[in-house]
């Protein structure tokens, strides 16, 4: 009689990849260059009596913030990684802190809205050559801010340590293959500083075109340009990030080939499936099938093995032993 180590049948939900840990270190750089911006602004703003500066100064102190909270999030995701509470890990942590800056990004933009279509009715004075020079800074820490990110785009990446299954009873659990990688709290922190960078440039061009030819109109019109974009943006990340928090992704191609690789063998057929993200790179799967003749789990799970991402794989055998099974 063999005795095997209940060890032998578990495994870790820790799905964070090597992408996200990356992406918490650029994120803290970019947040450590803002606090240095702020501290640089608000000393200048103070020592020549600035306002242009003092506003963009505390304006930095608010964006140092929302790009904390994305630090933060991959943080308490670390932290919390092997917390049992989490069912399946803590990869939604990051994806709620991305949707939580989406509203903070539209209520950006709905502030920019306010006050520019305030100036069209309430135009102030503009000190154009100080104004300029703050959104030229703005725009060159924005735009470093977005070089470390490094775009803040999707990647695909291997897990550091996810590459095992075992199979107990009718049950089997594996980690396959890291797939698409969907970080929506990097996303965040990359359009934070995207709509940042935009502003200042809209800013320049129309505070130029105010100092040289006294078109004084065209700085409340690119803040509504601004905010539309900037608010389109912000409705995009909160509405993919809403859709992974609520597990309504589209996992339709991913589902199919789940589906043809298991019904190509025998008379197999999938009574159920269901597919969602647990993970930037990671997603789970349960698929019950039914079979006049079983083959053993690790059979079944092999067969997934090539689709990549499927990092928490549960597999229900039913036998069926009608003859009307097979229509």
């Amino acid at each position: 009689m063999h005795l095997h180590s209940i060890d032998a049948w578990t495994h870790s939900h820790d799905y964070t990849t090597t992408a996200e840990q990356q992406a918490e270190r650029r994120t803290r750089w970019v947040v450590y260059l803002t606090l240095a911006t702020m501290i640089v602004e608000l000393l200048a703003g103070w020592l020549t009596g600035s306002m242009a500066l003092l506003a963009d100064g505390w304006h930095m102190g608010s964006h140092a913030a929302a790009l904390g909270l994305s630090v933060f999030a991959y943080r308490l995701s670390r932290r919390w990684a092997t917390d049992p509470r989490f069912t399946f890990g803590t990869g939604k942590i990051p994806t709620l802190a991305g949707y939580t800056s989406a509203l903070l990004l539209g209520l950006g933009a709905f502030w920019l809205m306010g006050e520019s279509l305030s100036r069209f009715l309430n135009p102030v004075r503009i000190h154009y050559g100080e104004a300029i020079a703050v959104a030229t800074l703005g725009l060159i820490v924005n735009v470093a801010s977005a070089w470390i990110l490094g775009g803040g785009a999707d990647h695909h990446h291997h897990h550091p340590g996810h590459g095992h299954g075992h199979g107990h009873g009718h049950q089997d659990h594996g980690h396959p293959h890291a797939g698409e990688h969907k970080d929506h709290n990097l996303r965040a922190a990359y359009l934070h500083v995207i709509a940042d960078a935009l502003t200042s440039l809209l800013a320049i061009g129309a505070l130029s075109a105010g100092m040289l030819f006294g078109w004084a109109f065209l700085d409340p019109v690119m803040g509504v340009v601004g905010a539309l974009l900037i608010g389109r943006w912000a409705y995009g990340l909160a509405t993919d990030s809403a859709r992974s928090l609520v597990d309504a992704e589209d996992h339709s191609e991913t589902a199919r080939r789940v589906r043809a690789m298991l019904e190509a063998v025998d008379d197999v057929q999938v009574a159920d499936l269901h597919l969602w993200r647990v993970g930037a790179a990671s997603h789970a799967c349960i698929v019950s099938l039914v079979t006049h003749d079983p083959r053993p789990l690790a059979f079944y799970k092999g067969l997934l093995e090539d689709i990549p991402g499927l990092d928490h794989l549960t597999v229900e055998v039913n036998q069926c032993r009608d003859e009307r099974c097979r229509t």
